[in-house]
């Protein structure tokens, strides 16, 4: 399965309702990807342009949009950005494989 790396931002109504009610987020990231047939293998909290991160394995795109797609209607985040990550073996591949490229820059 493909990995992901998610990252949102928490609109201001989203953090003030976890201010005034704590809660794990991990738990309810977790249980969105088992139901999209996923795992989650990492949740962070952080400084910089993103509240939260998260490395997920899901099916295949349709799920990582999907999961996008109800993360962003809830209305509590301003911003989400799923990325899809290349293990090392899969990097290697597409590096190999871009040695028959023949793409040409223009002149």
């Amino acid at each position: 399965m493909p990995f992901y790396l998610l990252q949102a931002s928490y609109s201001p109504s989203g953090a003030a309702h976890l201010v005034q009610h704590p809660q794990h987020r991990e738990e309810a990231l977790q249980k969105s990807c088992h139901a999209l047939g996923g795992k989650l293998h990492h949740f962070f909290y952080c400084f910089g342009p993103y509240d939260a991160i998260g490395i997920a394995e899901l099916p295949d795109n349709k799920a990582a949009a999907a999961l996008s797609l109800s993360a962003d209607a809830s209305g509590a985040l301003k911003q989400v950005s799923t990325v899809v990550l290349l293990t090392v073996a899969e990097a290697m591949d597409a590096m190999k494989k871009a040695q028959t490229d023949q793409y040409k820059p223009p002149t």
